[in-house]
């Protein structure tokens, strides 16, 4: 550190930019793919619905946060290219193009994608309610603000990242310790791995690990979560203390921050909540001697300006992080900046599977029966489940959350309907539809309990889960019924 300058953070810069950059490509790319379907003019629970409802009074609008499409008419077209639009601009990112130019350059594109993306957020409804939505936006606004290439980044905006990756890794930290009873007993990673909202190829295998090594994990998040973020800090003693020593504990931090992620994308899907996690951890990661130029005034009072109203923000989730009741992934502005985050205060200790299936026989009771696949989440019990993450599938999210409300939501109403219907964009977001594009006479909703096989099940049936039929959820439904 050197005052205004971070001029041993200029490598920390480029990591940022770039990979913040790539998780909105992989963001934009998710929405065109699936925002259509989702929430489009025909979606599930559609948008244009909702902004017309914002228009009917004063209280309405404020419960819409901003988006492009309160000036702009919505439409599927203009949403695909805003998305379109967001991809080819996060590419140039990515690829260091508006990093040649003065700090307003990287600036106004930054801002672009994040104005961008929070208007597709602002009316996504359930489909965009995750907490990693919010950290993505906060994390491209602070992005705008890193500089160009030609100049180290301003000390105020690299410590600005620092309070994020505080307030995402210790606001879960506090969470889980004021969470559920098996984050203090140890073992709660005994059951997650099973029960998480999307496991990936290898969350099988960290299943059947031992207890014991279970019981690590636990402590070892506990010690990432709650005692390292506090030595992301240390770096900042530089403008005081010329020794090496504290970059070397952030830079100690860092990579704890970063091991830990790692871990989490063998063992899961959790979009890209790791991916951004990692990048971010890049942030406390300094190497003496790395810069050159020097930051004009007018960038000075810009990076100022943006640490005091940071400075301002920041009072309510400071709050929160030590409040009895701490909120988890909430936003205390309409513009979703300094956030408080957090994830898993509990883990569910089953799993239960909402399977759709649909048949083509005109009685239902004598009916033969075929499951329709999704992409990521369980369902043939033969098929190891696939990676998926930083790619955010939104439909088998929801799927996963259905079992643990008190009754089926709207959307999924609506999605039995399209299945009945045989409607292309909804099957699009399957991995099969068992019919080939015809329309099924009926449908309906069994529940399952999934666990995973053990190693002496697998070898002896091939299968990667185990389940067992629970009941009818849904009774069948027909188009004339």
């Amino acid at each position: 550190m050197d005052g205004f300058a971070a001029v041993d953070f200029t490598f920390a810069r480029e990591v940022l930019q770039r990979g913040i950059a790539a998780l909105y490509l992989v963001a934009f790319l998710s929405s065109l793919n699936q925002f259509r379907a989702l929430l489009g003019e025909h979606g599930l629970l559609p948008a244009p619905e909702l902004l017309e409802w914002a228009r009917s009074s004063d209280r309405a609008k404020k419960a819409v946060r901003p988006t492009l499409f309160r000036w702009v008419r919505y439409s599927d077209r203009r949403l695909a290219a805003l998305c379109i639009v967001g991809i080819l601009v996060s590419a140039l990112l990515i690829a260091g193009v508006p990093q040649l130019g003065p700090p307003w350059v990287p600036m106004l594109c930054f801002l672009a994608i994040w104005f961008g993306y929070m208007s597709i957020v602002s009316i996504g409804q359930t489909f965009y309610g995750f907490g990693w939505e919010m950290l993505l936006l906060e994390a491209g606004f602070l992005a705008a603000f890193l500089g160009s290439s030609d100049q180290p980044p301003a000390t105020a905006v690299i410590v600005l990242f620092w309070w994020l990756v505080f307030r995402l890794e210790f606001g879960a930290g506090m969470i889980k310790i004021r969470g559920g009873r098996e984050w203090r007993d140890l073992t709660a990673l005994t059951f997650h791995h099973e029960t998480q909202p999307m496991p990936g190829p290898l969350s099988r295998h960290a299943h059947l690990l031992p207890r014991w090594f279970h019981k690590l994990e636990v402590v070892g998040n506990h010690f990432a979560q709650l005692v390292v973020p506090w030595l992301l800090f240390v770096p900042i003693l530089g403008l005081w203390l010329p020794d090496d020593i504290p970059l070397l504990v952030g830079a100690l931090a860092a990579a704890i921050v970063v091991a830990t992620q790692l871990w989490l994308v063998l063992t899961g899907n959790f979009a890209w909540l790791n991916w951004a996690t990692i990048v971010l951890g890049f942030s406390a990661i300094g190497i003496p001697g790395d810069a050159s130029g020097t930051i004009p005034l007018y960038w000075i009072v810009v990076t100022s300006a943006v640490a005091l109203l940071y400075i301002v923000l920041s009072w309510a989730p400071l709050k929160n992080l030590f409040a009895h009741r701490q909120l988890m992934n909430a936003s205390f502005n309409r513009w979703n900046l300094a956030n408080a985050y957090g994830a898993f205060g509990t883990v569910t200790k089953e799993r239960i599977e909402y399977v759709a299936e649909g048949t083509l026989d005109a009685n239902p009771e004598l009916a033969e029966w075929s499951e329709y696949g999704f992409r990521g989440k369980p369902g043939d019990v033969r098929r190891t489940p696939p990676q998926w993450a930083p790619y955010h599938l939104r439909l088998d999210w929801l799927m996963w959350f259905l079992p643990l409300g008190y009754r089926l939501e709207d959307w999924f109403l609506v999605f039995l309907v399209r299945l009945l219907q045989a409607d292309g964009p909804t099957l699009r977001l399957l991995k099969n539809d068992p019919f080939d594009g015809h329309r099924p006479r009926f449908v309906r909703v069994v529940s399952y309990r999934y666990r995973f096989a053990t190693r002496a099940e697998r070898k002896e049936t091939g299968a990667v889960w185990v389940r067992d039929r629970r009941r009818v959820l849904v009774q069948p439904l027909s188009l004339e019924g």
